[in-house]
């Protein structure tokens, strides 16, 4: 196999120590803002800021560049209905027979419950879902690397780049989401990762108030 064509890292841009630590200080702030949000507007999103986030998300590091991911934008009222109706359902089920007791009083306090009115009202859906394994040009089967990993890294990209664009989200998975699939047309190798529901708070939405664990709690360094 021909070795990929390599060209010059011409778009790096680094920066002297005291401007490291000020992006990096004012980047932690920023995210620090970021909240989960399960009450959404039925403001309008416009299309492109969905498109500019998607294609932030495209960037993520993959393995062996494979980009095992497909986004699936659902902003149509019917198919959106049909997610919530198939959501509540897998949810209802969870909540009344599958889940654990220990899940369910760790999920207590947030106060979450099988009812997804927000899978209606935000504007948009995204579905995103893990190639487990694509096709050679001849049609034959082509092992994927670390799709889950490669997924979860662009998908953490993908909730920034949303938040950088001053609207809010929410990961939403009902388990099992084989229903996405059928609802969305997608092949039998693409798993359901994650459905992220994205668009405007609502008005005077109210949010748990959680802290977040301290540097200390979550590293270590060796030096």
């Amino acid at each position: 196999m021909d070795r990929v064509k390599t060209i010059t890292l011409d778009s790096h841009r680094g920066y002297d120590d005291a401007e490291m630590i000020h992006r990096t200080e004012a980047f932690a702030r920023d995210l620090d803002r970021r909240r989960s949000v399960r009450d959404f507007s039925q403001k309008p999103v416009p299309l492109e800021v969905i498109e500019n986030c998607l294609k932030a998300a495209n960037s993520a590091p993959s393995g062996a560049n494979q980009q095992p991911w497909h986004f699936a934008v659902v902003s149509d009222a019917t198919v959106k209905k049909e997610i919530r109706i198939q959501a509540e359902a897998e949810e209802r089920e969870f909540y009344n027979n599958r889940a654990p007791e220990e899940w369910l009083q760790a999920l207590e306090p947030i106060g979450t419950d099988a009812q997804k009115p927000f899978l209606e009202i935000a504007p948009y859906l995204i579905a995103i879902f893990v190639q487990k394994f694509g096709y050679h040009e001849s049609g034959e089967k082509k092992k994927h690397y670390y799709p889950f990993e490669s997924v979860g890294i662009a998908t953490g990209m993908l909730i920034l780049a949303i938040h950088n664009a001053g609207l809010v989200s929410l990961t939403h998975t009902p388990s099992p989401m084989k229903f996405l699939n059928t609802i969305l047309e997608r092949p039998s190798n693409e798993r359901p990762f994650l459905l992220l529901v994205v668009g405007h708070p609502a008005e005077g939405v109210e949010v748990p108030d959680i802290k977040r664990k301290t540097l200390d709690q979550i590293t270590t360094f060796f030096s």
